[in-house]
């Protein structure tokens, strides 16, 4: 595709959302407030500014679907699955978060005495019971499930869920309760599990089924509402949503299994810090997205994010999709500033969200948090937020801070608060360091959301970084990751088989069916794909699978076993540093994708500075609060910087929807795509 095309990328947060629209290789952004009750409007409105009539794309990602669950503000659904297993979705996997190893009080978020996803009497039972082999040992009581039915339509449920035993060997018990839901119920929201994960483990398999009916019921609405919307906005070209791993499906396709997009924003700045690294050449990258609500932690190694199987909502809560692996930590701009019953001064988890957010939004928040601990700084420019469409009030800010039950003095508080919220942040990215086993040596930090550039380059005093990278539009780069991203198309099967030669035949037949389907699904488009084949296996005896093992193409045959398992033992020893080739493999998962070639966004190279001349600061700024003396920095405009530009700390950076804090002792450098790479003064 030409890069001409107009393509544009909405990223719907819980506080702010953001729309990057890219036409003859310009890019204009655009941030506008959420809509919390009808996100859609606050979609449409940005779309509206940027324009719509001359896109080819519009790509959209949102976590509305996880707010809602979150929130519990949930339509109500039903769970059928084999007689004697309604449970399972209160006992899930009976395991404890580590914090809470010792709790007594420490209930599961979604069990039955706390806040349900399904309640228990909505919960039935059928008779039926398909073996491990796919045999059936009870066949499926038809007359038992029509009562069942009966029992819940009388209930005023708006969608079912089925997972039964085994299913993932053969759905046909599930296909024929489907069959009566409709003929008992109507044509009411309605998943199996043998379609939407027809993967082992049967409670991952039942969670993924009931979020997948609830988003049918939160979306497809949504998603009429945004399409008429965009319509009536003159828009023709295709709507696209993005997925938990930030790769795209069309509407209609996303919608069939709308379980894979309930959480696909965060993903999409994993993907923009990938797309940048490859244009600047740097493979490893830890990105760190500030928001208003909370900071999403993410690797890139090698060029690539790290990808999951399965992800928790919430603890325990499971989806089966591909996602990328995101680790969120309590710590934004809405993160409210309070003091502990012990009398110290923390930040966060708590938000104060977009209503009514900030004390300094003037909209009725009377609490401080790290948005007015920045204004009260001086880092943020109250005139000048979210580029201008509204002013901050420091007075109000000061007021908040001043009704904290504390002896601290006003620069104590504000200082503190400073401090609580920068080392909020380093503690989980040490966490993510730590768990995935890195060298933060070897790591370039990309920071971006509305907080992150001025929050993050601090970190380089705290952990040992090569550098901050300020990447270009940092107020916007998630919705920037949804015109660099792809359209793939995925498709799994569970089939456990011991790699032998003489297993070859039963993994192709695997593959060849999901082919066949994908290109079926595809249509037209199906000639200009790539596939890509990988397998989940374990050695003989294990639990759980080395995931995305890479599989030969064309037709599997005793040689393509033999490297299969080559390429298991490989992966198997990168993660885990031992190799054990004389035990047998057993695949577990296998796993298809088709890559549809798409366009994606270029950033303007930045014309270099004349030599000799240096980048002209616009004034200077007063810090306080910062130390025990105030702190005079140099002020510049970030659309004034050129190529090779170097800015010595202290010095605050503008930009409309983004502001850069750079530290004394730290030096800032423009690279070749805009980005600003801040680094220790001395390793200079």
């Amino acid at each position: 595709m030409p890069h001409t095309i107009g393509m544009i990328g909405v990223d719907v947060g819980g506080t702010f959302t953001d729309i990057v629209s890219v036409k003859n290789g310009r890019i204009e952004t655009v941030k506008v407030a959420t809509n919390v009750t009808e996100s859609y409007k606050a979609v449409l409105e940005g779309a509206a500014e940027v324009g719509v009539t001359d896109a080819a794309v519009f790509n959209h990602a949102s976590t509305h679907g996880l707010n809602a669950i979150i929130t519990r503000r949930l339509p109500k659904i039903a769970f059928l699955t084999t007689e004697g297993h309604r449970d399972i979705l209160d006992m899930a996997r009976a395991q404890r978060p580590a914090h809470a190893n010792t709790d007594p009080r420490w209930r599961r978020s979604f069990g039955d005495v706390t806040a349900p996803i399904v309640p228990r009497y909505l919960r039935r039972g059928v008779l039926e019971r398909i073996g491990a082999d796919g045999s059936v040992v009870i066949p499926l009581d038809a007359a038992q499930a029509r009562e069942q039915l009966r029992i819940l339509g009388g209930c005023g449920i708006e969608g079912v869920a089925i997972c039964l035993l085994n299913s993932y060997v053969d759905g046909t018990h599930e296909r024929q309760l489907r069959d009566l839901v409709r003929e008992e119920l109507g044509d009411i929201a309605c998943s199996i599990s043998s379609e939407v994960s027809p993967l082992a483990r049967e409670y991952p398999r039942a969670s993924t089924t009931v979020v997948d009916v609830l988003m049918k019921k939160i979306y497809g609405p949504y998603a009429k509402q945004l399409e008429s919307g965009l319509t009536g906005l003159g828009f023709t070209g295709d709507l696209n949503f993005a997925d938990c791993a930030a790769t795209l499906a069309p509407i209609d396709v996303a919608l069939e299994r709308p379980s894979r997009i309930v959480f696909s924003g965060p993903a999409a700045g994993t993907v923009a810090c990938a797309r940048l690294g490859a244009m600047i050449d740097e493979p490893n990258l830890l990105c760190v997205d500030i928001g208003g609500t909370s900071a999403d932690i993410s690797l890139v190694t090698g060029g690539d994010p790290f990808v999951n199987t399965t992800f928790e909502l919430e603890h325990d809560l499971l989806v089966n999709t591909l996602s990328n692996e995101i680790v969120s930590v309590g710590a934004g701009g809405g993160s409210i500033v309070s003091i502990t019953p012990t009398g110290e001064i923390q930040v966060g988890p708590e938000s104060a969200g977009a209503d009514p957010g900030p004390a300094c939004y003037g909209r009725g928040g009377t609490v401080p948090t790290t948005t007015d601990t920045f204004l009260l700084i001086g880092i943020l420019d109250g005139t000048r937020f979210a580029a201008g469409r509204s002013t901050l009030d420091p007075a109000l800010s000061a007021a908040a801070f001043d009704r904290l039950d504390t002896k601290a003095t006003l620069s104590e508080r504000v200082r503190f608060a400073y401090r609580m919220a920068v080392n909020n942040v380093a503690e989980g990215i040490l966490d993510v360091i730590v768990k995935d086993g890195v060298d933060p040596r070897d790591y370039a930090m990309v920071s971006f959301g509305a907080a992150g550039s001025m929050m993050l380059p601090a970190l380089l005093d705290l952990i040992n970084l090569k550098s901050v990278i300020v990447p270009p539009y940092p107020g916007l780069f998630s919705a920037l990751g949804l015109v660099s991203a792809d359209q793939v198309h995925a498709d799994s099967r569970t089939s456990y088989t011991i790699l032998t030669p003489d297993a070859a035949e039963d993994i192709d037949t695997v593959y060849r069916e999901m082919e066949a389907e994908m290109r079926h699904e595809l249509g037209n488009d199906a000639e200009t794909v790539t596939f890509v084949r990988t397998f989940d296996g374990h050695l003989m005896g294990q639990v759980w699978e080395t995931p995305f093992v890479e599989v030969p193409g064309g037709t599997i045959t005793a040689e393509a076993i033999e490297q299969m398992i080559t390429n298991f033992h490989d992966g198997y020893e990168k993660r885990s540093g031992n190799r054990f080739e004389g035990m047998p493999v057993q695949g577990v998962t296998y796993r298809l994708t088709a890559v549809v070639p798409t366009a994606k966004v270029e950033y303007p190279r930045p014309a270099r500075r004349p030599s000799g001349e240096r980048p002209i600061p616009t004034g200077t700024v007063t810090l306080h609060h910062l130390e025990d003396v105030d702190i005079v920095a140099q002020e510049f405009e970030r659309e004034q910087l050129l190529l090779g530009d170097v800015i010595t700390g202290p010095a605050v950076i503008r930009e409309p929807l983004s502001t850069t804090f750079v530290l004394a002792g730290q030096t800032a450098r423009v690279g070749s795509v805009g980005e600003i790479v801040i680094t220790r003064t001395e390793e200079n």
